[in-house]
């Protein structure tokens, strides 16, 4: 019980500081923090990353054999294990149900409704653009085509780190340009 509440903890601390953090002015530097930039990996919407490893969350495209989209799970989330030679790997039960995974809801015909387990207030959105798909948040007022989420967390303990900032990094809808948009947690 223990790990299942501390796993718990440290996934809302995260999600939750994205809503009730205030959003900083926007970063002119691209990534702040030296991590790897998953290539090559099929079906990628985004992805996320988080001190203290390199270890990264793919949040692919979930496709039929047919190639059309699985409408009841349309994301696959799975681990690229940096630490452990770029190993693939499925997400644990605790991790789906309760930290990273995501509820997704049918709006309309190619577009859902994503949104954390660890905290349903962040809706993203997954939606065909020009025969492709991609996933959208609004953060200040902006539409962003969403590439990488990043989480800085510094100090604490595995069980209650002590989370700075999240980065929102994408593409800004309205002008195209690529923008990053920081989240304080404090």
């Amino acid at each position: 019980m223990l790990f299942k509440r501390s796993y718990i903890n440290i996934c809302v601390l995260f999600i939750c500081g994205l809503m009730a953090g205030k959003v900083c002015a926007q970063i002119t530097d691209p990534s702040p923090i030296n991590f790897p930039t998953p290539k090559n990996v099929d079906h990628m919407l985004f992805y996320l990353q988080r001190d203290p490893n390199t270890n990264t969350l793919i949040y692919a495209l979930n496709l039929q054999g047919n190639g059309s989209i699985n409408t009841t799970n349309p994301v696959s989330i799975y681990w690229i294990r940096y630490g452990e030679h770029g190993e693939k790997k499925e997400l644990g039960y605790i991790q789906k149900k309760f930290a990273y995974g995501l509820s997704t809801k049918e709006i309309a015909k190619d577009k859902f409704e994503l949104k954390f387990v660890s905290h349903k207030a962040l809706p993203l959105y997954l939606s065909k653009v020009d025969q492709k798909y991609i996933v959208t948040v609004t953060v200040e007022n902006k539409n962003i085509r969403v590439n990488r989420i990043f989480l800085r967390i510094v100090g604490g303990s595995f069980w209650l780190p002590n989370v700075r900032y999240a980065l929102i990094e994408g593409t800004d809808m309205a002008t195209g340009k690529s923008t990053i948009e920081k989240i304080s947690v404090k």
